[in-house]
């Protein structure tokens, strides 16, 4: 019985620590289909915009990137009319389309070429928490950009994307 136990334990953490992969996989295949409404279950799109909030409002003159990338110019935006426009800017701004263009363009800077997923363009991916998941898109010394996935209500969501 002892055994059967511990064999059911083990099963149980191996299924734990391949179920974040499984949703990487989910969301890469996700970002291949053209409907943001693939993407919706695999996103949670009010924490990502809780996480830009907070970073913008606290450093707002000192968080403008000088990139061109997709993420680079939609922060450089918000920064220069949060203070007109408040938080309906950054609602507008942070949508389903732009998370599915930020990845993409991580993706595709992370492998040099056109046609990469996300899974192939990953360099790192693993538990920070038991319930906080990171993705490196990229090399780490080639300004990667990091997805951060947290369990929630029993599934894996993207919660935050930093370059």
């Amino acid at each position: 019985m002892a055994r059967i136990l511990g064999l059911m334990i083990l099963l149980a953490a191996v299924v734990y620590g391949i179920w974040p992969y499984y949703s990487v996989l989910r969301l890469s295949m996700a970002l291949e289909k053209t409907d943001p409404v693939a993407l919706a279950p695999l996103v949670d799109l009010p924490a990502i915009q809780s996480h830009y909030k907070a970073r913008i409002g606290s450093h707002v003159s000192g968080f403008v990137p000088n990139g061109d990338s997709e993420s680079d110019k939609v922060i450089g935006w918000l920064a220069n009319n949060l203070k007109q426009l408040g938080d309906a800017a950054l609602d507008q701004a942070i949508t389903l389309d732009w998370v599915r263009a930020n990845l993409d363009g991580a993706a595709r800077r992370a492998s040099g070429q056109g046609g990469s997923t996300l899974l192939t363009a990953t360099d790192f991916a693993f538990f920070e928490s038991w319930d906080r998941f990171v993705i490196r898109v990229g090399k780490l010394g080639d300004a990667p950009t990091f997805v951060i996935l947290k369990l929630e209500d029993g599934e894996w969501r993207v919660t935050d994307i930093t370059s």
